[in-house]
C-alpha cells in the first residue's frame, strides 16, 4: 500500500495523490477559471496511529470536536467520518465495527467504518474524516442579485479570485485536526495525574 506523507501529496499541484485524478481536476479547475467559473471540492484527513482514549462521550466527543474545527475554516459546507453518509446505504450487521485480533496480535477494528472514534472517544484506528469545501461564490461572471432597496441588479467581481480552494485548504484541514488532538491529548494527561 502506498504511503500518503504530506511530501508525496505536496507533488501533485491538486493535492489529489492520484496522477490521472490529478489531471483531471486540473483540467476542470483551469476551464472553470477560463469560463470565470469556480468548483468545490472534498478534502480527506487521514490521522494515523493516534492514542486510545482521546475525547469523551457526550459534549467533547473527538468527531464533534474535529467537526466544530473543520467547520469553522471559511468555504466549508460539510463534515463526514468513517463511513459518514454512506452508512445510510448500511443495515446495522453491514455497518457494525467488530474488534478482531489482527496477525501481529494487536486487538483493532475490522473495517474502522467509525472512522477512528467509537461513542466520541479514539480507539486506536486511523482516524479518516472529509471536509466539503463550496466552490468560491465571488467568480467573474455576471450574477443576479438584489440592492438593499430590493433592486434587481446584476455584479460581476472584479480582480484574482481562486477557481477553487480546495488544493490551499489541505494544510489547513491538516492544522487545524493538529489542535484538536493535541488539545484532546493534554487534557487526557492532566486526567491521568489527577
Amino acid at each position: 500500500m502506498l504511503a500518503l506523507t504530506r511530501d508525496f501529496i505536496d507533488t501533485f499541484v491538486t493535492r489529489c495523490p492520484n496522477g490521472a485524478a490529478d489531471k483531471r481536476i486540473e483540467s476542470l479547475i483551469l476551464k472553470l477559471k477560463k469560463k470565470g467559473d469556480s468548483v468545490g471540492g472534498k478534502v480527506t484527513c487521514i490521522v494515523t496511529a493516534p492514542p486510545k482514549g482521546l475525547g469523551e462521550p457526550v459534549f467533547n466527543k473527538t468527531e464533534a470536536l474535529l467537526a466544530h474545527a473543520m467547520l469553522s475554516i471559511p468555504a466549508t459546507k460539510g463534515f463526514e467520518i468513517g463511513s459518514g453518509f454512506g452508512c445510510i446505504q448500511q443495515t446495522g450487521s453491514e455497518h457494525n465495527d467488530p474488534w478482531i485480533t489482527d496477525n501481529s496480535g494487536n486487538i483493532r477494528t475490522l473495517t474502522n467504518n467509525s472512522g477512528g472514534t467509537l461513542g466520541g472517544i479514539t480507539n486506536g484506528e486511523p482516524i479518516i474524516f472529509s471536509v466539503a469545501f463550496k466552490p468560491p461564490a465571488t467568480i467573474k461572471m455576471d450574477q443576479d442579485t438584489v440592492n438593499l432597496k430590493g433592486e434587481y441588479r446584476r455584479i460581476k467581481a472584479k480582480g484574482r479570485h481562486d477557481p477553487c480552494v480546495v488544493a490551499r485548504a489541505v494544510p489547513i484541514v491538516e492544522a487545524m485536526a493538529s489542535l484538536v488532538l493535541v488539545d484532546l491529548i493534554y487534557q487526557h494527561r492532566s486526567r491521568l495525574t489527577l
